[in-house]
């Protein structure tokens, strides 16, 4: 299961900015994860909570933004949801795409820190 291994590193992501600032806990850390992205978020959820044990992120939440596979259709320039499994063929002009636009995220969109003394 490789999302333990991309959970790990949003702990030690997360375990640097809140050193960076000052070294306060982590409450929360939000991702953006994609469609495509090969981690599978409930996983990645699970993966989160076993690598915070005995870090700052102990108490801490992962809050996953799942973001849709879209790609765009480069004859007619349309944006259409690719699916899963997905199907790279625009449904406006009836032509193939190759242009994935969204659906790779994999991503640590922020880390937040307990205030001071709470």
């Amino acid at each position: 299961m490789h999302e333990l291994s991309i959970a790990t590193a949003i702990v030690e992501h997360a375990e640097e900015t809140a050193r960076l600032h000052g070294g306060g806990r982590v409450s929360a850390v939000r991702v953006r994860v994609g469609e495509m992205a090969g981690a599978v978020p409930d996983a990645l959820r699970f993966s989160f909570d076993v690598a915070r044990e005995g870090t700052a992120l102990e108490s801490a939440r992962l809050l996953v933004e799942e973001v849709p596979a879209r790609a765009r259709c480069t004859p007619c320039g349309t944006d259409f949801a690719v699916g899963t499994p997905p199907l790279m063929w625009c449904p406006q002009c009836d032509q193939p795409s190759r242009e994935l636009v969204g659906g790779r995220e994999l991503e640590v969109v922020a880390v937040e820190l307990e205030e001071a003394g709470a």
